[in-house]
């Protein structure tokens, strides 16, 4: 039973906040969307009525009100409820029969709480030119009336007029320091949606490479595992009697590496979806470059195309364009496997040039075949290509077959997404 209790007394405690809180809460609050305004403001006028009662009968200079000198206080307290609604009709209200209760010479401090509420509630919601305008207003006509009715009271005059200007300058003061919290809870709310923004941002852009990265790695290594089973598939059916089993046995050798290899690869590429101990999500370890061609041209002669290969790049290159080259390589050498017929002739191209890497994979195969769906390979590369910079086209060749070529800067570029790469 205790520790129920305690926990519940603890958020009981969390559901109630201090009254300093609770004050600065309502002080920031605009008024004219205020919750509850009219009740709350009618409780107001009542209170403030019963003050003015009071302070006619016991405290004040003047003559005690007489029958129309108390209607004509009760009738100043009457519009108080609506105040923040209409303050500008309030204060007239309110006027209309303050000053003829000043004039009959009646208890002059008796109606001063209902003229500061409505004076206050105009300065805090109107504009300060509007403020310093009816500010005038009420001051010119409380002079005139306190001249008509106490030419002597010099001391009382000076008294009311800064009672008016302090109320007045309250007012203004709370409506600038409203407008600087509302700023600051929008200049907030604006750096939340940024960073809320960014942060989808940033994870559509890992969908996108995860996606990317899926993609090249098996559609690459399904479609050599496909060859590679269609190899022993064809000489088991070619001659049972005569059997090649050192042909099966190699085609499945190379079934069983090209397994190993998308698995392992597949294992690094899905680090990324892992979050270890809240530190950066990229855990893949190196990524694949250049050094990497190599193995995808050795995969693709195993898939039965004729690969010719020239990579003439003297120095080493930025981590990002290595990767995206790799990639790139590998699915236009993917596409070749796939489209370009049986034995295809393929070209593999990579060489510097005015401070770019330059990309050219070329067949001479017949291409896809007419109705095949599209896939998301090219688009993939276009992505990959503009992800460090660069372009790529591709298309069929006016001699026959298919080209892929592009061109990936060296030098940092910044890219679409707003990332720094190289």
């Amino acid at each position: 039973m205790y520790p129920v209790h305690t926990t519940t007394a603890g958020l009981t405690a969390a559901q109630h906040p201090r009254r300093g809180e609770r004050i600065m809460a309502a002080i920031n609050r605009d008024p004219l969307t205020a919750p509850h305004a009219v009740r709350n403001d009618a409780i107001l006028a009542a209170c403030t009525a019963v003050l003015a009662l009071a302070l006619a009968l016991f405290v004040g200079h003047g003559r005690e009100p007489d029958a129309l000198g108390w209607t004509l206080l009760l009738a100043a307290h009457v519009p108080l409820p609506w105040r923040r609604r209409r303050p500008l009709l309030v204060l007239l209200l309110v006027l209309v029969p303050v000053v003829p209760y000043h004039a009959l010479d009646n208890n002059h401090g008796a109606p001063i709480a209902a003229s500061m509420i409505v004076l206050y509630t105009v300065a805090s919601t109107s504009t300060p030119r509007r403020t310093l305008l009816l500010g005038t207003t009420v001051i010119g006509t409380t002079l005139t009336m306190n001249a008509l009715t106490n030419p002597d009271g010099f001391t009382e005059l000076l008294r009311i007029t800064g009672w008016v200007v302090a109320v007045l300058f309250l007012g203004v003061d709370v409506r600038f320091y409203r407008q600087y919290v509302t700023a600051i809870v929008e200049r907030a709310e604006r750096a939340e949606r940024t960073r809320e923004e960014e942060a989808r941002r940033r994870v559509a852009e890992e969908r996108l490479r995860i996606a990317r990265d899926l993609h090249d790695l098996l559609a690459h290594s399904i479609t050599l595992i496909g060859v590679q089973t269609s190899v022993a598939a064809h000489v088991l059916a070619a001659d049972p009697e005569r059997l090649d089993r050192e042909t099966v046995a190699k085609a499945l050798d190379d079934i069983a590496e090209t397994c190993r290899t998308a698995r392992g690869e597949l294992r690094t590429t899905l680090e990324v979806l892992r979050d270890n101990a809240g530190g950066p999500s990229d855990t893949r370890g190196p990524l694949a470059g250049l050094d990497g061609v190599p193995d995808l041209v050795e995969a693709a002669r195993l898939a039965g195309a004729r690969v010719e290969p020239a990579v003439r790049v003297a120095g080493p290159v930025p981590p990002a364009v290595g990767a995206a080259a790799y990639r790139l390589v590998q699915e236009a050498l993917t596409n070749a496997v796939r489209h370009a017929g049986p034995e295809p002739a393929v070209r593999v191209d990579l060489h510097e040039e005015d401070g770019a890497l330059r990309l050219s994979v070329t067949d001479d195969g017949t291409g896809p075949t007419p109705g095949t769906t599209p896939g998301f390979g090219l688009v993939g590369m276009r992505e990959r290509a503009r992800s460090v910079g660069g372009t790529l086209d591709a298309g069929p060749r006016a001699g026959g077959g298919f080209q892929v070529t592009a061109t990936l800067p060296l030098t940092p570029t910044t890219t679409r997404e707003g990332t720094v790469t190289g």
